[in-house]
């Protein structure tokens, strides 16, 4: 005689609505056609409690860390791991610490790149300043990325304010997304109303802002090591990466996308986030080929930049499961 299925798995009013719920919040704002947003917000409690007892944010700005600290979200994930290093060590936005702890960090390899066209005669990112140069600037339209903060404290570490620029005769406008290869802002480009573009994803759009005749500027050690007195991670634009790069660039990195909680997350829920990371790894996209390398998320490399420690039973289970040694 056949066993009746788990009144857990079975097919009920419960888990029909919250699955579909899910799934059509994944189509909107996952992969596919029917894609339309980029950030999701999910409440979950049990049926009939009237409060929400848990949140999980999914967005790539410091709204996702301010949801976290002030108790409005149990889970967020931020891109990069730069600010979340920052709210840890009380810096730039943030004028304490906060406890914060890692569940892991989803693989992403990137560099800040500030580029100017050659005849610009800009040779480094701090003669910005010291030539007061009268730049046109292009900058992501979107005032919540993290590239609108980091900008201004890389500005000042270099002996400038980025609002100094109209003073001197220039601009900087905010506008559009990623600068596409040929979208409007390399449209923008050839016909001269910018002559510079402070941005991420460099493997987006670097190779066709060096066919455009444009120059990545370098940052200074000194420049750097303020930066890194903060919690910035410094990072190279590599030669290997652009066909017409002549030498690595010094730059601020822009690696990472940490999944995060405070400290005081109860030891069970950060448990069964690992656990349903580690089960649904072949679902959730990621920058590289195949299921999410979950083995790789909770170690310190490169593209997996970890800027907070773990927590406890993250670290417990990641260890548990051979990921740690």
């Amino acid at each position: 005689m056949a066993l009746p299925p788990n009144p857990v798995d079975m097919a009920s009013p419960i888990t029909t609505r919250s699955t579909l719920i899910l799934e059509i919040a994944e189509a909107m704002a996952g992969t596919g056609p029917t894609r339309q947003f980029g950030q999701v917000k999910v409440l979950v409690r049990t049926q009939g409690e009237k409060d929400w007892p848990l949140c999980l944010f999914a967005s790539s700005t410091v709204e996702g860390i301010d949801a976290v600290i002030n108790r409005e979200a149990d889970l967020a994930i931020v891109n990069p791991a730069t600010p979340l290093a920052l709210a840890y060590r009380g810096k730039s936005l943030y004028d304490k610490p906060h406890a914060l702890r890692g569940i892991a960090v989803i693989p992403s390899l990137d560099q800040f790149v500030f580029a100017v066209k050659r005849d610009t005669g800009l040779k480094t990112f701090e003669e910005i300043g010291q030539k007061k140069h009268p730049l046109r600037l292009s900058m992501r339209a979107q005032m919540d990325h993290s590239i609108q903060f980091m900008i201004k404290d890389i500005a000042l570490a270099a002996g400038f304010a980025l609002e100094d620029i109209k003073g001197w005769g220039g601009e900087v406008r905010y506008e559009g997304n990623l600068p596409f290869p040929n979208g409007p802002k390399f449209q923008a480009l050839k016909r001269g109303t910018i002559n510079a573009i402070f941005d991420e994803a460099c493997d987006v759009w670097l190779n066709q802002a060096l066919d455009e005749d444009m120059v990545v500027l370098p940052l200074s050690e000194a420049t750097v090591k303020k930066l890194e007195a903060m919690g910035y991670r410094r990072s190279w634009v590599r030669k290997e990466s652009a066909p017409k790069l002549t030498e690595d660039i010094l730059t601020i990195d822009f690696s990472g996308w940490p999944v995060f909680v405070r400290e005081d997350a109860a030891d069970q829920f950060v448990t069964d986030v690992c656990a349903a990371l580690d089960a649904r790894k072949d679902r959730i996209p990621w920058q590289g080929e195949g299921p999410l390398p979950i083995e790789r998320m909770c170690r310190h490399a490169p593209d997996t930049p970890q800027e907070i420690p773990l927590h406890p039973a993250a670290e417990a289970y990641w260890r548990k499961q051979g990921y740690l040694p």
